[in-house]
């Protein structure tokens, strides 16, 4: 009441703020994989309560939306645990590139010391919104995903032995030399 006697908001500031933070929670329970509710139609909020109109329809189909989303974000990048790191591009000035402020708030942080699930906490994002940013950045070749410093390898993982240029170079080189002769 404060805030719409000073003018600072209006009424519909507020019901819209409520709607989308109600929105929001409820969007979040449709990525819960199980758990447990109860619903009690018979209860009614008490008289003080802010109440909001939703329409059950879009919410339904808007969170099924966000399921199939939040399937595909964890299926792309499965592991907050890893680190981020710019993808080497000489020439390109990141400073050209049109982000929004969520994005580069991201990019402030990307660094391999830092795993995605920090970045994420420094800057108050959960777990699907910091994949949504990331993904994105991925898909514009901005950043790759890598180990963080520090991170061992895991116990199965085989240790490659290093590259021999000569001979990398000379495979490419017949391949090139085949493909030429066909």
């Amino acid at each position: 009441m404060l805030l719409i006697n000073a003018g600072y908001l209006s009424q519909q500031d507020i019901l819209s703020g409520i709607q989308q933070y109600v929105l929001d929670t409820v969007y979040q329970l449709f990525t819960w994989s199980d758990g447990f509710f109860r619903f009690d139609a018979s209860v009614l909020p008490p008289d003080d309560a802010i109440t909001i109109r939703l329409d059950l329809e879009n919410i339904i189909m808007e969170g099924s939306r966000h399921v199939q989303e939040w399937e595909q974000l964890q299926d792309e990048i499965p592991n907050l645990s890893m680190a981020l790191n710019f993808v080497e591009r000489p020439g390109a000035n990141i400073r050209d590139v049109n982000l929004t402020v969520e994005e580069w708030k991201v990019v402030s942080y990307i660094n391999p010391k830092n795993s995605i699930k920090q970045i994420a906490k420094a800057n108050k994002m959960n777990d699907l919104e910091i994949r949504r940013i990331v993904y994105g950045l991925l898909q514009a070749g901005l950043i790759e995903i890598v180990r963080p410093d520090g991170m061992p390898l895991p116990r199965h993982a085989q240790q490659v032995p290093p590259v021999d240029r000569k001979k990398q170079t000379s495979l490419v080189n017949r391949l090139i030399d085949r493909v030429r002769s066909l």
